[in-house]
């Protein structure tokens, strides 16, 4: 009897591994030291750890509420008001995720419907255009162009239609390292006012933010507030990625649809943790308050460590992203260039390229200085070895 293999159709057929596993394991194979990937190779607070296992060991170990504990709920109103002047409402307003690409993939898919309009301004990340896809939006791209990477408003606003339904961005910026100010929640706003547009900020670098103004939150804009979706990431702000825990800020009639997908989607996370993040909001704020302190000093060793260097360094305003020009080291493109880079120098990259849709003919590279000071280092001197 022949044995039929059923291969369905494919959802998302021109996806593939993503870059960030194949550099990964590019870098395993070349024993490279990995700056692609964006997470930390140092552990989070111990305080944290120690909460956690507190609470796992007091037998919080059942589901949690779909919408999340409550005492993080109302830890994560009053970090809002703290850093925003504004309180969510606890009950109403405030989702708690599988991490911020969950609550991400859950607004989308509540917002956009079969034929909408979606905005997203390139280079982006890479989970956006995956769920606009299943949720039968089309994507419209917006090029951000180098070094400076701003918004081009008049652009945008030609790009606007009475189909446009979403608009995303994000800021602190993956992977650019900009960071949007309060001009341009204005002009988004001036832009989208009078039509039924919502907007996903994804906010998930927001206590990484180097700017001198610091950190700008569409919770902050009185109007686009109203038609907004606010995403963080306690990955993040406390070096814990693997735990993907996030959450989401949104008026109550929005997070209402937010969460039916949520609710069948993951429908709660895990408990320990989220109680473990409580305490320490609560506990010692200071973490996220030292936050770009912690990482501007990392960001300007990485820096230092490559004046020798033939690349150029470009601006870093925020994340934990650094982004080098290679133009005067070779003509490859960037992809090639990456896996040059790891094979021959012993360093691992991300391209930029891959954060867009269409030619990017610059000849830039991405590297993670969220590392230790000796890792850093050693990969500079490999770089400046060039």
């Amino acid at each position: 009897m022949t044995q039929h293999t059923f291969t369905p159709d494919s959802k998302l057929p021109a996806l593939g591994t993503t870059i960030f596993s194949q550099m990964s394991a590019l870098a395993q194979e070349y024993q490279a030291i990995n700056l692609s990937q964006g997470f930390p190779d140092f552990d989070g607070p111990e305080y944290l750890q120690q909460q956690l296992a507190w609470h796992v060991s007091q037998g919080a170990n059942q589901y949690a509420p779909m919408t999340g504990v409550q005492p993080l709920r109302e830890a994560i109103a009053e970090k809002t008001q703290r850093c925003y002047d504004y309180t969510p409402d606890v009950n109403t307003e405030i989702t708690v995720t599988a991490g911020a690409t969950e609550a991400l993939f859950a607004a989308i898919t509540a917002l956009v419907r079969p034929g909408d309009e979606v905005i997203c301004f390139d280079p982006s990340y890479d989970s956006y255009a995956p769920a606009v896809a299943l949720s039968g939006g089309v994507l419209k791209r917006i090029a951000l162009q180098p070094p400076a990477f701003r918004p081009d408003w008049q652009a945008f606003s030609e790009l606007l239609s009475d189909k446009t339904r979403l608009v995303i961005l994000n800021t602190p910026h993956n992977p650019t390292a900009t960071v949007w100010q309060a001009a341009d929640f204005d002009a988004l706003w001036q832009a989208i006012g009078q039509q039924e547009t919502y907007v996903l900020s994804d906010e998930v670098y927001e206590h990484i933010c180097f700017a001198e103004g610091g950190h700008f939150s569409i919770l902050q804009h009185p109007q686009l507030r109203e038609r907004g979706v606010a995403v963080s990431s306690f990955g993040k702000t406390y070096h814990m990625t693997g735990w993907k825990v996030g959450y989401c800020v949104a008026p109550a009639a929005i997070s209402a649809e937010i969460r039916k997908v949520h609710q069948y989607l993951t429908f709660a996370v895990n408990t320990p943790a989220q109680l473990a993040l409580a305490d320490m909001l609560r506990k010692e704020p200071e973490h996220y308050l030292d936050l770009p302190a912690f990482y501007r000093q990392r960001r300007d060793f990485l820096i230092n460590a490559l004046q020798e260097s033939r690349f150029r360094v470009l601006p870093c305003e925020g994340t934990y992203f650094l982004l080098l020009d290679y133009s005067a080291i070779s003509d490859l493109d960037d992809v090639s260039f990456c896996q040059w880079l790891t094979k021959e120098v012993g360093v691992a990259a991300i391209p930029l390229s891959v954060f867009c849709d269409g030619e990017f003919p610059h000849k830039l590279i991405r590297l993670c200085f969220a590392k230790q000071e000796p890792t850093l280092q050693a990969a500079a001197e490999r770089l400046c070895r060039i």
